[in-house]
């Protein structure tokens, strides 16, 4: 219904009808449309702001669910490093170890990209560090997955070469020994004989006649024949590997640098050359350039039994020639 105004007249002591213009309807029509448009644009923003419009409803859904899979993918990679880390030890301390290679080093496995701007891009994303985290772990995971793939060609590879490994390896005495009795003096601590102090005896000695036949221990090429300062006339075999061994003191030498021998090879004779108190040979074994004990390397010529005999011959009390 339509209002109706009236206003007083004192005059007559009436009350006179009001009818307004054409321009005052208009501006009345206008004020209770934008009065009323306010009201309905402002309900609409509270009810937004409670509840949200359905695109952000939806948005906010795919966010919670897109958050949930990186949980998950964040867990299964957390157990994916876990199996490859028990792969990375069976390879370090079984195939490699059987294989008489290096373990892969710890630095090379777990490279990191922490200190590069690898990640910059993802700084600016929402939930940036689930993210970061996220993606940091599956680069670590394909990383070790490349250098574990690498260390496995590697063992293959080695595996191929195992049945030349064993062939040139140092496996046999380097002089007749079956009786054992040739054993003076083992790896270790001694008494220097000419100048009694104590010193380190980095092989074994066998005392033999001079001219008994010494004997390459593995196949493998001469890398030096002749004169080596205290060893006297020295034979040093490259056996491949990373293994090389020392034979001095000879009387003689039998074979050339530059010539390849193997295993069993007569290669000189026992002297008592350089720096020596009496007829022996002076065995060494080295391995990527450590000195390793020779009894560890009679594999070829003893049985248990005999192991334990020389180990105790060899031991500290034996008679040291150099």
């Amino acid at each position: 219904m339509r209002k109706v105004y009236y206003i007083y007249n004192p005059k007559t002591r009436t009350y006179d009808r009001i009818y307004p213009t054409m321009r005052q309807r208009v501006m009345s029509y206008l004020r209770n449309l934008f009065i009323g448009m306010g009201l309905g644009a402002g309900s609409f923003i509270i009810l937004l702001l409670i509840f949200g419009s359905p695109s952000e409803k939806n948005l906010k859904t795919e966010n919670s669910r897109l958050i949930s899979q990186y949980h998950i993918l964040s867990t299964r990679l957390d157990e994916a490093l876990g199996v490859m880390q028990q792969i990375q030890q069976r390879d370090d301390n079984l195939y490699r170890v059987i294989m008489e290679a290096d373990p892969i080093a710890d630095g090379l496995r777990k490279a990191n990209y922490n200190e590069t701007n690898r990640y910059e891009a993802l700084k600016e994303l929402p939930n940036a560090k689930m993210v970061i985290n996220t993606t940091q772990k599956m680069d670590l995971l394909a990383r070790q997955l490349y250098i574990q793939s690498k260390s496995f060609d590697d063992i293959v590879k080695l595996c191929k070469q195992k049945d030349e490994m064993l062939a040139c390896i140092p496996a046999i005495q380097p002089v007749s020994n079956k009786d054992l009795k040739k054993t003076a003096s083992g790896y270790g601590t001694r008494i220097d004989p000419i100048y009694k102090t104590v010193k380190f005896h980095a092989g074994m000695d066998f005392s033999a006649n001079i001219g008994t036949p010494v004997y390459a221990t593995g196949n493998a090429k001469v890398i030096k024949a002749g004169w080596e300062g205290l060893y006297g006339n020295c034979i040093l075999l490259d056996h491949g590997f990373g293994y090389i061994t020392r034979y001095a003191h000879l009387s003689k030498i039998d074979v050339r640098t530059g010539q390849k021998v193997i295993r069993g090879e007569t290669i000189g004779k026992v002297g008592s050359t350089g720096k020596s108190t009496g007829p022996h040979l002076h065995y060494e074994v080295h391995l990527k350039g450590k000195i390793m004990n020779p009894v560890n390397y009679y594999f070829m010529d003893l049985n248990a039994d005999d192991y334990d005999k020389m180990i105790q011959l060899a031991a500290n009390h034996g008679k040291v020639f150099d």
